[in-house]
């Protein structure tokens, strides 16, 4: 399929999404704020650059936008040209990666999908709750190395 813009027009289209501070973010830090939790944004040194990390509790979280990350993927894959299915398919790679890097390094991941917060933003924040208290509840009972 051609472009039907100017590589000009497209370039400031591209320019003006967001990587980081998503109105997904924004909404799911807003209110697990208000519920108590501290966290820390975007920690370049995680694989994967975790959009909220719970450091105490090893917990990560990332909100990821259905079309970059490849929600669904295999079932409408066909339909892009073959530089945005590329694009799409080392994206897709890349976080598995990631998160096998996370997890190796005894990490808890809670994958939220950009989708699923504009549904229910409170769910998922409950998600997000009920992970980091097991994660509390299994280190105040695991033995302290000393």
């Amino acid at each position: 399929m051609a472009d039907h813009l100017t590589p000009k027009m497209r370039s400031w289209n591209m320019s003006r999404i967001r990587g980081m501070d998503t109105r997904c973010e924004r909404a799911v830090r807003r209110i697990a704020y208000s519920r108590g939790l501290r966290y820390r944004t975007h920690v370049m040194s995680l694989p994967g650059r975790p959009d909220m990390v719970f450091t105490r509790e090893k917990v990560v979280v990332f909100i990821d936008g259905d079309f970059w990350h490849g929600w669904r993927f295999p079932q409408w894959d066909a339909r892009l040209s073959a530089y945005w299915r590329a694009k799409i398919e080392r994206n897709r790679r890349r976080d598995r990666l990631n998160f096998s890097r996370l997890r190796r390094g005894g990490w808890n991941i809670v994958r939220l999908w950009e989708h699923d917060v504009l549904a229910d933003v409170e769910g998922c924040v409950d998600r997000i709750v009920h992970a980091v208290w097991r994660s509390r509840r299994l280190n105040a009972i695991a033995p302290r190395r000393r």
